[in-house]
């Protein structure tokens, strides 16, 4: 209800809500999507298969805008409003400069991998502690 403001979107004829896409350790909310943990039938596997390979692209996504805009590697001082805006930005940066022949070069999201290390983020473990 913060960012999304019940804003709902329609894939093929079903209207839905826009979530977030989480994994297991996190709790479930209404704005969170997760995959289901314990004993699962086969639609429940083909469920957290589809979301698995959605999360891959989100994953993908985030990879390429840290390889180039290395900002990102590091600690942000924004409050939680600006985040998704300076986010939205850097996709729009990102996509111009692709629209402008500004190729992504593989070694930038090599080296942001590596200099992400430096700024690692806590484990599964404190999420589910907390």
């Amino acid at each position: 209800g913060i960012y999304f403001l019940d804003q709902k979107i329609t894939v093929g004829d079903v209207e839905m809500p826009i979530v977030i896409l989480g994994d297991p350790a996190y709790p479930l909310m209404p704005w969170l999507m997760k995959p289901y943990t314990g004993a699962l039938d086969s639609e429940k596997e083909l469920f957290n298969y589809r979301l698995s390979k959605c999360g891959m692209v989100v994953g993908c996504a985030f990879g390429r805008l840290k390889g180039r805009w290395r900002s990102l590697l590091t600690h942000s001082d924004l409050s939680e409003t600006n985040i998704p805006i300076v986010i939205a930005a850097y996709c729009v940066l990102h996509n111009f400069c692709e629209s402008k022949g500004e190729t992504f070069m593989a070694g930038w999201e090599v080296k942001a991998n590596r200099l992400a290390a430096d700024y690692a983020q806590p484990g599964t473990w404190a999420i589910s502690r907390a």
